[in-house]
């Protein structure tokens, strides 16, 4: 949900914050209602925002910093290609940087429709689940138990006798352009809380963790009201650094986006065991 010291960011583009397309350096407010961890605003939106206003097409994006919500923050850009968001002081909460194409043959298969439906009906019924620390569900605009429009319900369960979670969605027409296409920045952040699903039921992600980055590539846009299958796998593990991909595919496999994102899971309480388990 975030980077290390907890990190969520999302801003422009959302109802109640200024538009995605503000010029550099303009102040943008993170309304509220789009936190990932309580007070934090949620990064995969952050992610897609910065990524909007990088000069390329694949984008990775590092969490430097909590990124308040209901604050005055600054895009800026800093001349390399990149984006930054930052407050008045100068404190980067996070940076967008260009990086070659993800490759989208390296995606495992998509679920089908009916297996993501089933993995979707799954979580329902097993009921919300936290991925705090302490257990407690967070109501987060990615995957929080929230009606539709109001957040991305992204909720994943395991694709049975696969290393791979899902859900089966359909695209809001809250989150629409005036064109009605799903706005840019909510695609990536439709990739971000998936991950941290598949890390929890198909690695060893623990709770509390938080994102250090997200890197993604948009590759058809997606229509209000289109069915879709969100999809997630561990990559790798070393230490408490965890990399999972992820997908966004049409209800008949067309992939629309993928990503890739870089979880830590939080350090443990002094005197127990695994205490000195090293992030790298």
């Amino acid at each position: 949900m975030s980077d290390e010291t907890g990190m969520r960011a999302a801003t422009a583009g959302a109802p109640g914050a200024t538009g995605a397309a503000a010029e550099a350096g303009e102040v943008v407010t993170v309304p509220a209602s789009h936190q990932g961890y309580p007070g934090i605003a949620f990064g995969g939106y952050v992610a897609g925002l910065l990524a909007a206003r990088a000069a390329a097409v694949t984008v990775r994006v590092d969490f430097r910093a909590a990124t308040p919500v209901d604050t005055p923050l600054r895009v800026a850009e800093p001349g390399d290609g990149g984006s930054q968001l930052m407050d008045g002081s100068g404190t980067v909460f996070a940076t967008a940087t260009p990086v070659p194409d993800l490759a989208v043959s390296a995606a495992p298969d998509a679920p089908s429709w009916d297996q993501a439906a089933a993995a979707a009906e799954a979580f329902r019924t097993a009921g919300p689940t936290g991925l705090a620390a302490d257990g407690t569900v967070v109501d987060c605009f990615g995957c929080g138990p929230r009606p539709p429009g109001r957040g991305l319900r992204q909720c994943c369960m395991p694709v049975p006798g696969r290393d791979v979670v899902a859900t089966a969605w359909t695209a809001h027409p809250a989150f629409a352009d005036a064109r009605g296409l799903m706005r840019a920045e909510l695609l990536w952040a439709v990739l971000d809380c998936p991950t941290a699903w598949a890390g929890v039921h198909a690695g060893s992600l623990r709770p509390g963790a938080v994102t250090a980055s997200l890197t993604a590539t948009l590759l058809r846009p997606v229509a209000s009201g289109e069915d879709l299958i969100t999809y997630a796998w561990p990559v790798a593990t070393q230490g408490r650094k965890h990399t999972m991909g992820a997908a966004v595919t049409t209800a008949r496999g067309e992939p629309c986006a993928v990503g890739e994102a870089l979880w830590i899971d939080p350090r443990r309480a002094p005197g127990t065991r695994g205490n000195r388990e090293p992030v790298s």
